[in-house]
């Protein structure tokens, strides 16, 4: 039930406000007290089409039909659990206030979320887990809960950590500023990864460990670094240029000197450049730059504290995987003659 890009709106708040913790971690709910005032349960045919039409009017341009919630509904029962007042609800004749859907996806379905093809609005149920199946990832389909029915998402959360659904990972993507604030609220973050791959229009609210995710060894620095674990990324924001920057001007301009007008030639912004890792600092840098039919690594720069781990190694590996991932069988590499070694 995916409306609109929320990127712009959430780029905005970004650039004036701070990351503040979750007001109200999803872990970190008191269910017992709050299953005193809340209840969830399955809804039928009726309910649900009384509950998209309730969601409709509520949520400006959604779209999805009964017919299609009831369509995965079929398909697995775990999908839509309806809130309600623990004070208002007859158990003979239930009445939803709100609701709260999951669509179950299995590794297919996960990746064309990540890559931004899957159709939300008409899931292909070749893409869902049926409700025996264990997914790979949960999409929060859509939310309705307002006011104090939004404790329900922690109910909803207790009832997706059987075993057949623990460790998946919640995935979301908000259609309303009210959206996004319970996400951020709950401990989604921006930023979504499924088997290295990196979905910025997403958020995520990690339930793994992270250590069975398997990134390319050139972009998997978002994954969760440990310690002095080293990781390799891409940078995408101007927040990793400068990082880029800051690396190089210490290497390059600090210790050896160079002129700034030789280090930073204007061919920066028509460039790759990867950052290495060693735990959560940043601790060295590459370029590499495209041509016709080669590809040239150069600007490989390691701070010093970080000389004696194998990240300027890694780094390098991790370039020549990259030009290999798309197409390039001809690498030229730049270096100081005392490192040609190095490359050798």
């Amino acid at each position: 039930m995916t409306i609109h890009d929320f990127r712009v709106t959430r780029a905005a708040k970004e650039a004036t406000v701070p990351y503040q913790r979750p007001h109200h971690p999803l872990r970190e709910f008191d269910t017992e007290n709050l299953a005193k005032r809340i209840v969830i349960f399955t809804p039928n045919g009726r309910q649900i089409t009384s509950l998209v039409s309730l969601a409709q009017k509520n949520i400006p341009g959604l779209s999805t039909s009964t017919e299609v919630v009831c369509k995965v509904m079929s398909h697995n029962p775990d999908t839509v659990w309806a809130i309600a007042r623990r004070s208002r609800y007859n158990s003979l004749d239930p009445v939803a206030e709100g609701f709260f859907a999951l669509l179950m996806l299995n590794d297919a379905g996960m990746r064309q979320l990540i890559d931004g093809t899957f159709n939300a609005r008409d899931p292909d149920l070749s893409l869902l887990a049926t409700q025996n199946e264990k997914p790979a990832g949960i999409y929060l389909w859509a939310v309705h809960a307002p006011g104090s029915l939004s404790g329900g998402i922690a109910l909803v959360l207790e009832k997706i950590s059987t075993p057949l659904y623990a460790g998946a990972d919640l995935y979301a993507r908000p259609m309303t500023a009210g959206g996004n604030r319970i996400l951020e609220a709950t401990g989604f973050g921006q930023g979504a990864h499924y088997k290295g791959k990196w979905a910025p229009h997403l958020q995520m609210c990690l339930r793994s460990d992270g250590r069975n995710e398997v990134g390319p060894i050139y972009d998997n620095s978002h994954l969760r670094r440990r310690g002095r674990e080293i990781s390799v990324g891409v940078a995408r924001s101007f927040e990793d240029m400068m990082r880029v920057v800051t690396i190089r001007s210490s290497v390059y301009i600090s210790e050896q000197s160079c002129p700034y007008d030789e280090e930073f030639d204007g061919n920066d912004f028509s460039a790759t450049h990867l950052i290495g890792y060693v735990g959560e600092e940043p601790a060295a840098c590459l370029r590499i730059r495209y041509f016709a039919d080669f590809a040239k690594v150069e600007r490989l720069a390691v701070r010093r504290e970080f000389r004696k781990t194998r990240l300027s190694f890694q780094i390098a590996k991790a370039a020549i995987e990259l030009c290999r991932a798309k197409g390039y069988r001809r690498i030229y590499a730049h270096a100081q003659k005392r490192l040609l070694n190095f490359f050798g």
